[in-house]
Order: C-alpha cells, then structure tokens, then sequence
C-alpha cells in the first residue's frame, strides 16, 4: 500500500458521513508505518473500544470503512481464526466486526460482518513481521505472496457486499 495522508483518509470513508469520516480520530504514527508491508491500514479508536477503522486501495481508488464490534470477553477461551489472513488468536484477539452498508441500505441500517484480528496487523502476520500467540499462524504450502493476494482478495470481496 502506498503511503497516505490524513485528507486521503478522510475523504475514502464509503459507510459513513462526510461528517463522521472528519471527526473519526486518525493514528497519530501514520509516518511511522510500515506501508511497503500493508494491504491496508487499519486502527482501533483509543476513544471508543468498539470502533475500528480500515482503509485499503482499490483498483487505485482509497476505501475506508468504519468497524463496528462488540468488546470484552466472550465467556470462552478457546481460539478464533480470523477470516481475511487465516491467523488464530486467543478468544479476544479476533472479533466479528460489523460495516454497515454504503448508501442507502446503510442508512436503512443494514451491515455486513466478518471474523477479523482485533488489531487490524493481518498484513503483517502473513509477511511474518508479527507473531501471534504460539500456535496462531499454520503453516502453509502457499507462498507469502499467495497468501497476501487470499487476503486482498477476501478483503475486497467482504468490501463488495458493502455495495450488494
């Protein structure tokens, strides 16, 4: 992913208003990321602990959407693997995380959601430059690059069903 600017992001938000996507609280380390090793960006908001935020391109188009998610234990402990770059976590460290729809079925209050690492480091965990807890990534027969193309492709297509 290319490197981009608090306006890029701003503007790239599909699933909320023009309002919200400039009140939404930005990293403040957007400088110090990786973004060679990103397929997108995303963050947690230190404010509200049920909101995430990611941002990717797509077809040389910025898309930001904001995440939804319910916080705190699940009563369980055992493992859940996140949908987008197959990495397993104990039970807190993936969650289902809720977009709502662009457009009008978003204002209608429909949404989407998918099983993903509460951190947003997917990109990283399949290049290998985080580990997850013992036991959380499999080894694989696919390359690093096929892993990071599933990822990209499983992220646009739960990025299509925004618009379904």
């Amino acid at each position: 992913m290319k490197a981009v600017g608090e306006k890029q992001i701003r503007s790239s938000f599909v699933n909320c208003s023009k309002g919200e996507a400039g009140r939404l609280p930005l990293p403040r380390d957007l400088a110090e990321r990786p973004w060679d090793e990103l397929d997108f960006l995303g963050w947690r908001d230190g404010s509200a602990p049920d909101r995430s935020y990611l941002v990717t391109e797509r077809d040389g188009v910025l898309t930001g959407v904001t995440l939804r998610f319910a916080t705190g234990s699940r009563g369980f402990t055992q493992r859940s693997m996140c949908a987008l770059c197959l990495t397993t976590h104990p039970a807190s460290g993936v969650a289902l995380m809720t977009a709502r729809k662009a457009g009008a079925a978003g204002r209608e209050g429909n949404s989407v959601g998918l099983y993903i690492c509460t951190d947003l480091d997917c990109s990283l965990y399949v290049r290998g430059r985080k580990r997850p807890a013992p036991g959380g990534r499999f080894e694989e027969t696919l390359t690093v690059e096929q892993q990071i193309e599933r990822l990209t492709r499983r992220l646009d297509g739960f990025l299509d069903t925004l618009y379904a």
